[in-house]
């Protein structure tokens, strides 16, 4: 565009000049055709102006400058001067003709082309845009059904079609690819389900023909050591499916039951089964009731298993604390050492004690229970006592 300008500018400079030339010599010609005819000499300075001269010289061409009245300024004018032999007497034959300055020029092509390229700018923004947003429109719709998309929605995902190749080959091959996706989440769902609820059976089965056994049978002591160790080991099978379920059911937010329920009494009878199954000395601290709304059976979870994580843990069986304030409770035992990979803590079946009573899920049911509903659930381990904290952030 700048190139082209410049171009512009001088071609048209000459362009200018030739004509203003060509109307210099027209004129010229037309006051030798009158002074042949009717043989009267006339000047009108500074435009025309017609003298009889001794010799005859080359004509010649220049810029000259001229005051004008009407602006009060000098212009610019082109002069041609010609000599002719006209019915016997020499003459020199002046015209002058105003010419276009090269600054209007400029100013001419620069504001011209500063217009057509603003026209240019904004035609092919518009069209840039518009032709974008209704090109890319199926694939941003596309892109926003797939982050609201979810395994757990027995809706499939709806997609827009493209009249672009490619998007549709992508659509095609997404929708193809989440419900692919939902079939198996649903199947091993259903898998899931149905083996712990068929497993259930045979395990208190074997449960109940042991204890006849034992009941109904002299055995001797390594019998009877046996046998408990086995009623130990379907009662641990037992409590793993169990929390597996229950967490399969958390993932899948089937506790739709929501109300106010207080922590705080929870707690407290939590607290009380504990002192009567293990007589432990549990210190419970609160000064009001604290109310989250959440699953009341889930309130039962969360506060079973961090009690029930304390008492296992509580390796110098000193005195479990336990204590409500107006958004948050807290837990602690003793502890001879700060755990060694506490980011793990909260995953599944992690156990850094080998104890046998330990599934390795209780705290990974807390967590889910507090990712379920927002809450925020931390540990740390100060004077000895491994502290749990969790904030209902109310």
């Amino acid at each position: 565009m700048i190139a082209s300008t410049i171009a512009l500018y001088f071609y048209t400079k000459n362009l200018l000049k030739n004509e203003v030339e060509e109307e210099l010599f027209s004129t010229e010609a037309r006051i030798e055709s009158a002074i042949k005819i009717n043989d009267i000499s006339f000047s009108l300075p500074p435009v025309i102006e017609v003298v009889e001269v001794k010799e005859l010289e080359e004509l010649f061409l220049k810029d000259t400058l001229i005051y004008d009245p009407s602006q009060n300024e000098d212009e610019v004018f082109r002069e041609l001067s010609t000599f002719k032999r006209i019915n016997g007497k020499n003459y020199r034959i002046t015209v002058r003709n105003l010419v276009v300055e090269s600054k209007d020029i400029l100013i001419a092509i620069d504001v011209s082309y500063f217009i057509i390229i603003l026209l240019v700018f904004l035609f092919l923004f518009y069209s840039n845009v518009e032709g974008n947003r209704k090109l890319w429109f199926p694939f941003f719709k596309n892109l926003e059904a797939m982050k609201n998309f979810s395994v757990k929605s027995e809706k499939q995902i709806v997609l827009v079609d493209s009249d672009i190749l490619e998007f549709q080959e992508l659509s095609n091959e997404i929708s193809l690819l989440t419900n692919k996706v939902q079939d198996d989440y649903q199947n091993l769902k259903q898998l899931t389900e149905d083996v712990s609820h068929e497993m259930q059976t045979p395990l208190a089965i074997m449960q109940a023909k042991i204890e006849n056994i034992i009941n109904t049978n002299k055995i001797d002591d390594d019998q009877y050591k046996l046998f408990s160790s086995l009623q130990k080991d379907i009662q641990r099978l037992k409590q793993l499916i169990k929390r597996l379920t229950l967490l399969t059911k958390i993932e899948n937010n089937q506790f739709i039951n929501i109300d106010k329920v207080d922590i705080a009494a929870s707690l407290g009878k939590t607290i009380q089964n504990f002192k009567e199954l293990f007589n432990l000395e549990i210190g419970f601290q609160y000064k009001h009731p604290l109310f989250v709304s959440m699953d009341p059976y889930l309130v039962e979870v969360l506060c079973n298993n961090l009690i029930s994580n304390a008492v296992k843990h509580d390796v110098k069986k000193d005195e479990i604390l336990v204590s409500c304030s107006h958004n948050s409770m807290i837990i602690s035992n003793s502890g001879e050492k700060q755990i060694e990979n506490p980011e793990k803590l909260f995953n599944r079946f992690y156990r850094e004690s080998k104890s046998n009573q330990s599934t390795g899920l209780g705290l990974a049911i807390v967590k889910k229970i507090c990712d379920l509903y927002g809450f925020e659930i931390s540990y740390k381990f100060h004077d000895a006592r491994h502290i749990f904290t969790v904030n209902f952030r109310i």
